[in-house]
């Protein structure tokens, strides 16, 4: 039939329990999929519950096993047909069609979750980046979602790591970041996705990663811009010092290396994670009988009183690499 848009009313719906869960954003091509699908993987070997929702009304090829698939309710496809869109437009529609017609969603959430001691959900969402940096729809959808089932949020907000390499996509991708943690009001942990990529790159690298990691001075960054002559540097210098002003201003942004195949990579994003969302304060209930230790090395490791130096994990995390990278080779062909 033709879509129908009733009215939604956010009251709380009664429950039990508080529910914990990752809203994986960011723009296309940042490996939130492969993200969610890596995820859904670890969660599964650590023995946790996990519950994987695909938000993305216009996602048509999913690699991983979704509990709840938002297409059941809306898709890009009819939106375009029905209403005469473009792509753009009808996602917009479709989010905005989410919204009102949230007790679909809900119900089957609650019908996914029902029986696990400690929900843990995973929303793959769209990757059109006006939803979480202008549009407001995301934002009243995960109110929503915290007012009627006790939702414990985090948001995972992936960029290609890839970006590092030219100062202005950096620039732009850290803007990015901060205009979606003030949009989305959110706890956020912010991922420089595809970090074994970059690893070929590092010579293209102004500087040492974890530069790039934790977001240090930015003028160091646009110095070296004018020092290499960049054909941009002196037409936009006045306007590049304010944005890196802006972004040191607030000293929000910060960024965790990822790669989804490396487990202590992604062991160290969940445990962020689960830092920022609240869920580490139920460590003891995760349970593994192969190791009874699991879930208190989970929160020694989101609160760890001396974090490994950013640097120090970066090279720790090269030469397992480099180790992974020389088993490919001897496993392939001769």
């Amino acid at each position: 039939g033709r879509l129908r848009v009733p009215s939604f009313n956010p009251r709380p719906l009664l429950r039990s329990m508080v529910l914990f869960g990752q809203l994986v954003v960011g723009p296309p091509g940042a490996g939130k999929t492969t993200y969610c699908t890596g995820m859904q993987q670890l969660l599964t070997v650590l023995k946790r519950p996990r519950t994987l929702v695909n938000l993305d009304p216009a996602n048509d090829d999913l690699p991983y096993e979704c509990d709840v698939d938002i297409r059941d309710l809306v898709n890009v496809e009819d939106v375009m047909t029905e209403m005469g869109l473009g792509p753009n437009g009808a996602l917009v529609y479709a989010m905005e069609y989410i919204e009102v017609n949230l007790d679909w969603l809900i119900a089957r959430l609650r019908k996914a979750t029902a029986g696990q001691a400690v929900p843990y959900v995973i929303f793959d969402c769209p990757g059109q980046v006006e939803l979480y940096t202008h549009h407001d729809v995301m934002t009243k959808i995960t109110e929503q979602l915290a007012k009627a089932m006790d939702f414990r949020l985090v948001a995972v907000h992936l960029v290609d790591s890839t970006l590092c390499v030219d100062a202005y996509r950096y620039i732009s991708a850290v803007l990015l970041s901060l205009s979606a943690m003030m949009q989305m009001e959110l706890p956020h942990v912010n991922i420089l996705s595809k970090i074994d990529m970059l690893m070929d790159h590092t010579d293209d690298l102004a500087f040492r990663l974890d530069y790039y990691t934790g977001v240090y001075d930015l003028s160091q960054l646009l110095r070296t811009l004018h020092t290499n002559k960049h054909p941009m540097s002196q037409k936009f210098k006045e306007l590049n010092t304010l944005m890196a002003a802006l972004v040191e201003d607030y000293g929000l942004v910060n960024f965790e290396p990822l790669d989804i195949q490396d487990k202590e990579c992604a062991l160290r994003v969940l445990a962020r994670c689960d830092t920022a969302n609240g869920h580490i304060m139920n460590a003891e209930k995760i349970h593994d009988p192969s190791d009874p230790v699991a879930g208190l090395r989970l929160f020694q490791t989101g609160f760890s009183a001396d974090p490994e130096p950013m640097e120090e994990y970066l090279e720790r995390y090269e030469e397992r690499l480099k180790a992974r990278n020389g088993e490919d080779e001897e496993d392939g062909p001769d």
